[in-house]
């Protein structure tokens, strides 16, 4: 498993409505092939900045799978109309932490 994570600047204003449409693509990314979950994270310090996190199967369940699929193109349609700039995507593996705080195995 890994994690996709989007750092999003919103338009001053427009948290509210960018809050809502992110929700209302939930189930496009759940839907997909690949997709373990979906959360949407706000900064406490600088309230118009997010952090979108997807946990895939794999890079390509996203990059190539997703990114694809009319779910994406969803996902665009309820979300990019509040950004502020495109969005900053990165890939991640937990190496440790968790629970237990146990390095990951």
């Amino acid at each position: 498993m890994i994690r996709e994570i989007a750092l999003i600047e919103v338009l001053p204003g427009q948290e509210e409505a960018f809050e809502v449409g992110v929700h209302a693509a939930f189930p496009a990314f759940l839907a997909a092939e690949g997709c373990h979950g979906v959360e949407l994270l706000r900064s406490i310090e600088y309230g118009t900045r997010y952090r979108l996190v997807v946990v895939w199967e794999t890079v390509e369940h996203h990059m190539v799978l997703f990114r694809a699929s009319s779910g994406f193109a969803r996902w665009r349609e309820l979300a990019s109309p509040y950004f502020a700039s495109p969005p900053v995507v990165e890939h991640v593996r937990v190496v440790g932490g968790g629970a237990d705080g146990r390095p990951a195995s």
